[in-house]
């Protein structure tokens, strides 16, 4: 960083153009992201167009946002057509329309075609994921006839480790790795050696479900087709190792009550934009909260009859909510990894009722040990105490299992049924079973 800093302070360009020519394109990024806003171009147009165009892709948006605006018309279009069309129409979707229109207006027919096919496909699906570059061969090639397509079109693909075979219709019918076209007898045709079971995915499927797909069968890459099996794009394993990392903070964002950020980055966010993903949720919890001032209220003679009562409501609240939240969050990430079902829910709730017997007893025991020797509690209070941590824990594993499960079943995400609403249904539970206990065991009128 430093040597590359002193070459553009010391105007060495020369010097610097062979430097870069050197490094990977994702550490150039890394290196541009680090530099001073006025210098990124300059430093861009120190690479060949394709290195340009890779080392562009790596960059995050609000920097690509401000090269695009930086550079000229001529030398953006170089930069968006040598571009791979899925990063193009990524960034399309991030600027703002009138430069857009600039961008198209200068990019080859070829791309625009790509850009507007990958952007009329609804967010978060797979058509909007896709790349339309792709190794495409007819059934009836031989493989001579195929690696000559190869070796012609090889550059312009994502990728050519999976090739993708298809009819006189354009329909998928098969697939074939590179390595089996190398070793296989030239005249031979493709549609002969080619693997006729073929997973694939339709455009409007959602992206977090096709990333699961990559998990199930460890591909490299998936085909795209539409509804009549004609193959339209591939996605690969890069765009999926994205989604991946979106989907993951989206559902921690979730399960702290934030807002979804959309995974921009949180030095690059402002105050106010974070006040507003974080009050709305903040705002719900603090009125359900009220709920249990309410229910303090409504036991003031308890308390007042038995003063020590008070010193245990923490406690009681923090180890429910706490039981509550780690069996939500074990649900949570369960259905997202497809483990569990809905229809399942008895058979978790059955599990979960076990150990939660287990859990209350043991901290009870702890608990009752405690109360007696540092505490110096009455016996029957302990009891209360005991007996009231036993059942919350109870309650709590359950609330915490059946309401992630409840949420997927009606179409909303399991994460939002997660720590802090957990802990605030929780929490009210408690306080009701705690001066329950304490007004029948006691006997307090």
């Amino acid at each position: 960083m430093e040597e590359i800093r002193e070459l553009i302070e010391s105007k060495q360009y020369n010097e610097l153009r062979k430097r870069l020519s050197g490094m990977n394109e994702a550490d150039i990024a890394a290196v541009m992201e680090e530099l001073p806003k006025e210098e990124l171009p300059r430093v861009l147009r120190l690479l060949s167009k394709d290195m340009a165009a890779d080392v562009f892709s790596f960059l995050p948006t609000d920097i690509q946002q401000e090269l695009i605006t930086a550079l000229t018309d001529a030398e953006a279009a170089v930069i968006i057509n040598n571009l791979m069309a899925d990063d193009a129409a990524d960034l399309m979707e991030e600027m703002p329309a009138n430069v857009v229109k600039r961008l198209l207006a200068n990019t080859s027919a070829e791309t625009r075609r790509d850009i507007n096919h990958l952007l009329k496909f609804p967010d978060n699906s797979a058509g909007s994921i896709m790349t339309v570059e792709y190794m495409d061969l007819k059934e009836n090639w031989t493989i001579s006839e195929c690696m000559d397509r190869i070796r012609k079109k090889g550059l312009d693909s994502e990728t050519i480790y999976t090739c993708y075979v298809l009819d006189k219709q354009r329909r998928l019918v098969g697939t074939a790795a590179l390595r089996y076209l190398l070793i296989s007898d030239p005249d031979v045709t493709i549609g002969s050696i080619m693997n006729e079971n073929v997973i694939s995915v339709k455009t409007l499927d959602d992206q977090e479900e096709v990333a699961k797909l990559f998990q199930k069968y460890d591909f490299n890459s998936m085909p795209v087709v539409d509804a009549e099996n004609r193959l339209v794009g591939i996605i690969t394993v890069d765009d999926i190792v994205d989604i991946i990392q979106q989907e993951a903070t989206e559902d921690i964002e979730k399960m702290a009550a934030i807002m979804p950020t959309d995974n921009k980055p949180y030095l690059k966010m402002g105050v106010f934009e974070i006040w507003k993903k974080r009050i709305v949720w903040l705002l719900f919890l603090m009125i359900s909260a009220t709920f249990t001032g309410k229910i303090i209220t409504h036991y003031e003679s308890a308390l007042g009859a038995y003063i020590v009562l008070t010193a245990f409501i923490p406690m009681l609240m923090d180890t429910s909510g706490n039981a509550g939240s780690q069996t939500s969050v074990t649900i949570i990430r369960s259905l997202s990894l497809d483990d569990i079902e809905f229809s399942d829910l008895f058979r978790v709730l059955w599990k979960e009722m076990r150990t939660s017997l287990l859990t209350g007893l043991a901290l009870a025991a702890a608990n009752f040990v405690k109360l007696q020797i540092v505490d110096r509690v009455s016996p029957l209070v302990a009891l209360v105490v005991c007996s009231t941590l036993i059942a919350t824990v109870f309650v709590a594993n359950v609330i915490g299992a059946t309401l992630p499960m409840l949420a997927k079943k009606l179409g909303f995400d399991p994460a939002v049924m997660a720590s802090p609403l957990i802990t605030t249904i929780v929490d009210a539970v408690a306080l009701l079973v705690y001066f329950e206990f304490a007004t029948t065991m006691l006997h307090i009128a």
